[in-house]
């Protein structure tokens, strides 16, 4: 079933001039009667009179070279800056590679059976069709004009559901059933994945480009607002959407994500949380990632989600295909991993003041994001906007491996604010 909606935008008329009352505005402001219609003289023409004007200081424009000249120092430096930047980020990139390659080959000589390429898996598993996590539709975005897909379970205000890497909308299937009694539930598939569409060249996955998905998919699904929640990449985007559409936002909710101007920031003092952040480099070499991901059937990815200390505990075999079906179809990894190759593009990134009311949830044991950035993301709210929890049990999976708690505090949080 497709949803196509559209969104009319009606111009408003500039309102007329009032040049006509100023000598009236003008006596009334001094005190004096306003002269008869008869005396009053024609009004001039603006155009006319500020042509005969001589232009003032500051009117007068600075010289294209001198601009050139006053600003070639700086962004000299901003250049060496990145250059400096890439190399760093090639050469752990390269320290990645060895790393995860020792990765692949141990899994390969564990399990030679499988081949040393994974081979596209046939039929999606049939909880991804199971009917209550919600019925299954197709929205068009007014901008980019792709197609993504999403899951919908109930009515009410907006809740849109963005997920990370390696998920899809099926990591939302708790919460879609937790919520839909009071809010139209929606867990997308992000661009790039599942069954949305998946453009093949980088520049469709960038920053400006997915959070633009985001409004796009508000206003497709015919709303004016939302409570946003997301984790991990989602979580990226919505910051960044937070900032740049705050009026979208009536809500936000995000679990174990900080924004890139925060990760940046806490990373330059923080050197552990790159050697965390390994794989982020690994992500910036060219095929390479996906061949690697994908040796003994996906073998890297299924560790990911399923290892006993910092993956999804009691995730079933049948839940784990969901995840992974996609995937293993051709190309299946080339846009989640287009993702991280454009995180580098903007550095280095400016701070913001973050303003929209939030509820931040962070997994003591994640083992990819450090816990010290929830102190360095509560930096740059406005006091009073943000509620964060660190919960000591949890992990980097929380909407699935901790629904309950998640509920809870979600629960809490809009009812404090009455959403």
């Amino acid at each position: 079933m497709e949803l196509d909606t559209s969104t009319q935008c009606t111009a408003l008329e500039p309102p007329e001039s009032s040049l006509e009352q100023a000598p009236e505005q003008l006596s009334s402001a001094s005190g004096a009667p306003a002269p008869s219609p008869a005396l009053t003289p024609e009004p001039i023409e603006p155009q006319v009179l500020w042509a005969e004007e001589a232009p003032g200081p500051e009117e007068v424009a600075m010289p294209d070279y001198l601009v050139s000249a006053l600003l070639a120092p700086s962004r000299a430096t901003l250049r060496l800056i990145r250059f400096f930047m890439w190399i760093l980020v090639y050469w752990g990139a390269c320290l990645a590679a060895l790393v995860y390659l020792a990765k692949a080959l141990g899994h390969v000589l564990r399990h030679p059976g499988r081949g040393c390429c994974g081979q596209p898996h046939r039929n999606a598993p049939s909880c991804l069709q199971d009917p209550c996590y919600g019925q299954h539709h197709f929205l068009h975005l007014k901008t980019s004009g792709l197609r993504l897909h999403y899951v919908s379970r109930g009515q009410g205000p907006l809740m849109l559901l963005l997920h990370g890497f390696p998920q899809i909308w099926f990591s939302w299937r708790y919460q879609l059933m937790e919520f839909h009694h009071d809010f139209c539930v929606v867990a997308l598939d992000l661009r790039g994945y599942g069954s949305s569409d998946s453009p093949t060249n980088l520049s469709s996955y960038t920053i400006d480009a997915l959070t633009t998905d985001i409004k796009d998919a508000i206003e497709a699904l015919g709303y004016s607002k939302c409570v946003l929640v997301a984790h991990d990449w989602g979580g990226i985007l919505a910051w960044n959407f937070s900032i740049y559409y705050p009026d979208l936002v009536e809500r936000l909710v995000v679990v174990n994500a900080a924004p890139m101007f925060v990760y940046q920031e806490y990373a330059l003092h923080h050197p552990s949380q790159l050697l965390r952040s390994g794989y982020v480099f690994l992500f910036q070499l060219p095929w390479l990632p996906e061949k690697l991901l994908s040796i003994s059937d996906f073998q890297i990815l299924k560790d990911t989600m399923t290892h006993p200390m910092t993956g999804i505990h009691g995730l079933t075999d049948d839940e784990l295909e969901a995840f992974l079906f996609s995937f293993t179809q051709n190309q299946g990894l080339a846009g989640p991993l287009n993702y991280y190759r454009n995180l580098f593009s903007h550095f280095p990134l400016e701070p913001q003041e973050l303003t929209t009311p939030t509820l931040l949830l962070w997994g003591e044991k994640d083992p990819y994001l450090e816990s010290g950035l929830v102190d360095s993301i509560s930096k740059h709210f406005v006091p009073g906007r943000l509620l964060s929890y660190v919960l000591p049990d949890a992990g980097h999976w929380i909407p699935q491996a901790q629904p309950e708690q998640m509920h809870h505090y979600m629960w809490a949080f809009l009812r404090r604010f009455k959403v």
